[in-house]
């Protein structure tokens, strides 16, 4: 008997599509139902790019694009946001780089001009690159090395996983790499990487899109022409034997495990890719999940659990290779063995018996929700249309990504389960050093 199917909402956005003469990429699209902006530029670096030798150095670069531009001293595109109401950030990611605001209406070409400027060229000073790796550092430190947990497991399950260098290594960077970085390279690096041929602009909300296209042209049309560079191909072959290993954590008080699984090219094979990032949510979402049911609430076994698609939790901003990741904490005592055993079980039962009936639409329509409530907002309609931009050169699929999602079927799940053996899976353990 077929199981339910989840009702998904739609979303219309509209979407303006344009390339410069430069090769910059433009999206814009319109909602005049509140008078606020989304802008965001993304580049096609992260942290798979970094040459070796320079681990970290993506994220570092993204902290030295907000210490001045060409017509900006240090500082200045701070207060220029701030001062119009705006907030900003930027983030590093395994494939990409972002830059976005969200602003007031009137205060777009404020912020085309502030993100034109440093694509023209960041002020790369040894001033400001020794205080960025200081800045780095100290991040490092608070996020990693610091905290009982940290980087488990972004940053230690990629090297059990995977054997090349742009997969493997660790993307915050060891401090030898950062204290060792020259001005002369993060020069290189945006000479490379910071084309305008290499970026895509984005902007949501209120916006008339005739007068958007003339501050675009206006503000990026002179950043000089250079083309992206040639993306180096990452793929790497699956696992044909269980790879597991453990570390200790002198912070963590519990023991700790997650594991990941190889997944099919997020871009290339998008239909075969959408039924893991739905089976990861049949696992783990909410107490009625199949996972957290069984290993938090009647056996015990853990305190809690989570599945996700990427080492970041990115599932439709990422390309290959990529993973399905599952990772739990343990009580006292904890047996891992029999927590890797368990979810085994699961996943063969998943396979071969199925899911209950309304199982696959509740999370259909809670993945739907999520989806629906993160670009419901304007900077995050802007920045996920940016990066589907980006990756796709479809900006547009995310008024179909709710109905994608809530078109999978049970069998499509099943056979995603079946793949998920133990032979091809890696796992890294954390043995707590913090109990005392």
């Amino acid at each position: 008997m077929p199981t339910r199917r989840a009702r998904i909402p739609a979303t219309k956005y509209p979407v303006e599509r344009f390339t410069l003469d430069n090769g910059l990429r433009v999206v814009l699209t319109p909602d005049r139902s509140a008078p606020v902006i989304g802008v965001a530029v993304v580049y096609d670096v992260g942290i798979r790019s970094e040459p070796q030798g320079r681990t970290g150095f993506a994220h570092l670069f993204e902290h030295l694009m907000f210490q001045g531009s060409e017509n900006l001293e240090k500082l200045a595109h701070f207060r220029h946001v701030q001062g119009a109401g705006g907030t900003f950030n930027g983030s590093t990611h395994l494939d990409y780089t972002d830059y976005y605001e969200t602003l007031p209406g009137n205060a777009l070409e404020r912020a085309l001009f502030l993100e034109a400027d440093r694509m023209r060229g960041p002020r790369l000073t040894e001033e400001n690159l020794r205080n960025q790796v200081d800045v780095v550092k100290e991040e490092i430190r608070v996020n990693v090395l610091n905290r009982p947990y940290g980087g488990f497991p972004w940053l230690t399950l990629p090297p059990v996983m995977f054997d090349t260098f742009p997969n493997a290594h660790d993307g915050y960077g060891s401090f030898d790499d950062l204290e060792s970085a020259t001005v002369a390279d993060a020069a290189d690096f945006f000479r490379r990487y910071y084309a305008s041929g290499n970026a895509v602009l984005a902007v949501s909300g209120d916006i008339d899109v005739a007068e958007a296209t003339t501050l675009v042209e206006r503000h990026f049309g002179d950043v000089p022409a250079r083309p992206a560079p040639e993306r180096p191909d990452f793929t790497e072959p699956d696992l044909t034997v269980e790879r597991r290993t453990s570390y200790t954590d002198q912070l963590a008080p519990l023991p700790a495990v997650a594991s990941a699984w190889r997944v099919p090219d997020p871009v290339v094979d998008f239909a075969g890719y959408l039924p893991y990032v739905v089976l990861a949510e049949v696992l783990t979402d909410g107490d009625a999940s199949r996972l957290v049911e069984r290993m938090v609430q009647r056996d015990r076994s853990v305190t809690g659990l989570g599945g996700y698609l990427g080492f970041m939790g990115d599932p439709f901003d990422v390309r290959d290779p990529t993973a399905l990741l599952l990772q739990a904490h343990l009580p006292p005592g904890g047996d891992v063995d029999k927590a890797l055993r368990t979810i085994d079980e699961e996943l063969d039962r998943l396979a071969t018996d199925g899911l209950t009936d309304g199982e696959l639409a509740r999370t259909q329509a809670r993945m739907a929700t999520h989806l629906l409530r993160d670009t419901d907002a304007v900077l995050g309609r802007a920045l996920r249309m940016a990066v589907l931009e980006q990756q796709r050169g479809e900006p547009g699929l995310l008024n179909d990504l709710p109905r994608l999602v809530g078109e999978v079927t049970e069998d499509q799940v099943r056979a995603a389960a079946a793949t998920l053996r133990p032979e091809r899976r890696a796992s890294i353990e954390v043995i707590p050093g913090g109990a005392r």
